[in-house]
């Protein structure tokens, strides 16, 4: 409360001291003061929070610091009664709704913990008669948001009172004066629903449906947005977990949705939630198959609105200063969202339902005269490719023509969106697009990098060269290089640094994509790459210079070891110099230089092992990174940095996590690069066996990042590779067969006991290849009986990876013929 931190730190110590002295004085002092109406409004508000906190203590992020023991046990039971009964009073004393709110929060904790055990019995009959009385609002209200975090705890109990609860949540839904009880009563239906534990109980609570739906559209007729939000958040949840509750009347509530997504006068947030709902029941392929492919009428209706969304862009003039933090400048609220949905759409119910539409609405887009329709199109065009590819490539030359026609508009904002969506086709519809019309679609690109009075549409045609050559053949590419190159080199020389980055980009893609062909072009090349790469140390260039490294090592890889071996030892000489530098966090270069070192490794082969005791120590560190996490009470009122893009938030239970993002990418990045060392360098990696095996046998059972755990596996066949090649050709000091057993000893148990505790399919396949591999390096048995048992394991778990589990008993099958032999 106080402004001081001092004073705040000594308050916080002495109530840790009670807690652990005086746990029952403190608790129902708390609790008194919270009932009492005399006690200050702020005052009233610290009690409820600082006693949920001793009722449900949260864990510390921090490993090392272990939460306090529950506070319950510790009271007498003359002590819980009178706590229990100072709650209940405590939400009958009409508080004010923040302070009634965190008495809710406090009474749900406890209950979470008594109604297991059946040692709360007056909370039930207490909740129904609080939650019957229209007259006092507020408490009804209370009582119903209760109802609503005790779901799950309470489902199966109400079982026998289903009726009862029923009459009143239509009640409640139905309340004359007050939007507030209409949504808790919506929060408790949603919520309950999703808990009953049988289609044949969520049935009996079907016809509350259309009182859900009016609470909706009261609160939108008597302008309450901000509850409407609210009940359409709750709507949406509602469809993701249980789309068949709403297949009876699926009709009327989609054509209520989409009313509200197509209602200009609405909020945007309001109108983004209504279409939220559609899509989600759209996705809701595998609880309800079909429901939204059985009204076409509504897809067409939402298709049509999502493209109008797409008109509100502007053409603001920091859009056409190139410059990176510009790049959505004059896009409204609606645009992004609409971007999105359209993509989600078309993958959640194909391009048979999908195409018939665009094909009707397209053309009247681009034969109108505002540019913001153009733009709209080929938007669309772009978004929807993923989700309709096998039927949009039965149109193709319709599809192609209609995005190269955009590359002649007068305005660069659809010139712009007509390069995007060929660079989208390039990658969905590949390499089919590029087969058939390369011969229109390279020449169209290399002519959009001569618009010199538009940056950012350069840039973008050269990230577009990238899309291209990525499903691109040598073959085709190579006719088109001379013209290519000479472009991106003039592009390399331009003062925007987008423009340059696009170009470098390119510029490697090409080279990958070309291969052998490439050297031609190294003479020229190389010396534009490697001057960026010495002379853009400003922080503003941090990305430039890291591009130019993923440039140069992609060239290097394509030209080959003896081409490039000279530049290489300047450019690694860069490296690592750069290496020693301390950077920050968020510095791209990190990842970049991680990435870049090991295409060096795969060019240069066993010629890159001087440089491992540079390489390695700070990738060992970047692999052994600790995931950087907070954890909060869902409930609560702190955020995590939720404005910060590197920080992804997930709610578990009563748990928010905020996990750093970068740290995590890093980390597999990192990872990915030793399985590329042991692979390329074979025996010559045998001194970092030593240390890169703890590494990275433990992050087998790495859940934070799916990444880390497939480096993990895919790099543990090649560390027992490593050590047997070593060893076998007597590159290993002091080592002998036994080391190569000891090393299987170690990794082979840790990967069938990772394999058991697998949540994800397609992991267990390669973790069953990986396991396969190293039996057959080290013809070891020991483990046999432990991983017979992990496959019977994950032959109960799926039946889908039948040729991964053939590949695992053949292995099996290997080592019962060298047992016999």
């Amino acid at each position: 409360m106080s402004a001081s931190n001092a004073d705040r730190a000594a308050a916080e110590a002495a109530f840790h001291r009670l807690r652990g002295s005086h746990p029952e004085p403190l608790a129902l002092r708390l609790a008194s003061s919270l009932a009492a109406p005399a006690t200050p409004a702020e005052l009233r508000a610290m009690a409820a929070v600082l006693l949920r906190k001793l009722l449900s203590p949260t864990a510390s992020p921090d490993s090392s610091a272990a939460a306090p023991p529950p506070l319950w046990p510790l009271l007498s039971p003359d002590g819980q009664v009178a706590l229990k009964a100072h709650l209940l009073a405590a939400l009958q004393s009409d508080p004010p709704k923040p302070i009634a709110k965190k008495v809710c929060d406090a009474i749900s904790e406890l209950a979470t913990l008594l109604l297991p055990e059946n040692t709360w019995a007056e909370l039930l009959p207490f909740l129904f008669r609080a939650a019957s009385t229209p007259e006092a609002p507020n408490l009804q209200e209370s009582a119903l948001l209760i109802f609503a975090r005790l779901a799950d705890y309470i489902a199966e109990s109400l079982l026998d009172h289903l009726m009862t609860i029923h009459n009143l949540l239509a009640s409640a839904l139905a309340h004359p004066t007050s939007p507030d009880v209409r949504i808790a009563a919506l929060s408790a239906a949603v919520n309950l629903v999703q808990c009953l534990p049988t289609n044949a109980d969520r049935d009996k609570m079907q016809d509350l449906l259309p009182a859900m739906m009016r609470a909706l559209t009261d609160c939108l007729n008597s302008s309450q947005e901000a509850s409407a939000q609210e009940a359409l958040e709750l709507l949406v949840e509602l469809a993701g977990a249980e789309p068949r509750f709403l297949r009876r009347q699926i009709a009327d509530v989609a054509g209520a949705m989409l009313q509200i997504a197509e209602a200009a006068q609405l909020e945007d947030g309001t109108r983004h939630l209504a279409v939220e709902f559609v899509i989600t029941l759209a996705e809701a392929r595998e609880r309800a198959p079909g429901m939204m492919r059985r009204l076409p009428q509504f897809v067409g209706r939402l298709f049509q609105v999502l493209m109008q969304m797409l008109l509100d862009v502007e053409d603001d003039p920091a859009w056409h200063t190139a410059e990176t933090e510009d790049e959505d400048a004059g896009e409204g609220n609606n645009y992004g969202v609409a971007q999105e949905c359209l993509d989600r759409l078309a993958i959640a119910i194909g391009g048979n339902a999908v195409v018939p539409i665009a094909s009707e609405l397209l053309p009247q887009y681009l034969s109108a005269p505002e540019w913001q329709k153009h733009h709209a199109a080929l938007i669309t065009l772009a978004q929807i490719a993923e989700g309709c590819a096998k039927v949009m490539l039965k149109n193709l030359e319709q599809v192609v023509s209609m995005i190269l026609n955009g590359f002649q508009h007068p305005h660069p904002r659809v010139r712009w969106a007509a390069i995007n969506a060929i660079g989208q086709l390039s990658t969905d519809l590949g390499p089919d697009l590029q087969v058939q019309y390369h011969q229109k679609v390279l020449p169209a690109l290399a002519n959009a990098m001569d618009d010199f009075q538009n940056p950012r549409v350069q840039a973008h045609a050269a990230s577009a060269i990238l899309n291209f050559s990525e499903n691109c053949t040598p073959e085709i590419l190579t006719p088109y290089l001379d013209g290519i190159v000479s472009k991106l080199l003039v592009l390399l020389q331009n003062g925007k640094q987008m423009v340059q980055e696009g170009a470098l980009t390119a510029l490697a893609s090409v080279a990958d994509s070309s291969q052998d062909h490439f050297k031609k072009y190294y003479d020229a090349v190389m010396p534009y790459l490697k001057a960026i790469l010495m002379n853009a140390t400003d922080k503003s260039n941090r990305m430039l210079r890291a591009k130019s490294m993923e440039c140069i090592s992609l060239v290097g890889m394509a030209v080959g070891k003896d081409k490039f071996r000279d530049d290489a030892k300047q450019v690694m000489e860069v490296l690592m110099a750069l290496q020693g530098t301390p950077m920050e966090t968020d510095d791209p270069i990190t990842s970049y230089m991680l990435q870049a070192w090991a295409r060096l490794c795969k060019c240069l082969g066993q010629d890159f092992l001087p440089y491992m005791h540079v390489v390695m120590p700070p990738l060992l560190q970047s692999a052994q990174l600790k995931p950087d996490v907070t954890i909060t009470s869902a409930e609560s009122d702190d955020e995590i940095e939720s404005d910060d893009d590197s920080i992804e938030t997930i709610t578990l239970g009563d748990k928010r996590i905020g996990i750093r993002t970068s740290v995590l990418e890093e980390k597999a990045t990192a990872c990915n690069m030793l399985c590329c060392y042991a692979d390329e360098l074979k025996e010559g990696f045998f001194p970092w066996i030593d240390q890169v095996a703890p590494t990275l046998v433990p992050l087998l059972k790495f859940y934070f990042h799916e990444e880390v755990r497939r480096a993990a596996v895919a790099a543990m066949p090649e560390l027992l590779r490593s050590a047997k090649l070593a060893v076998e050709k007597g590159q290993a000091p002091g080592r002998d067969e036994s080391y190569v057993k000891q090393l299987s000893d170690f990794i082979i148990p840790a990967l069938v006991e990772a394999l058991h505790k697998e949540p994800e399919t397609e992991m267990c396949s390669s973790m069953l290849d990986s396991l396969n591999e190293c039996m057959q390096t080290s013809r070891c048995i020991k483990s046999l009986h432990a991983s017979i048992k992990s496959i019977n394991w994950v032959l109960l778990q799926t039946t889908k990876n039948i040729p991964p589990l053939i590949i695992y008993l053949g292995c099996f099958l290997d080592v019962f013929l060298m047992r016999i032999k």
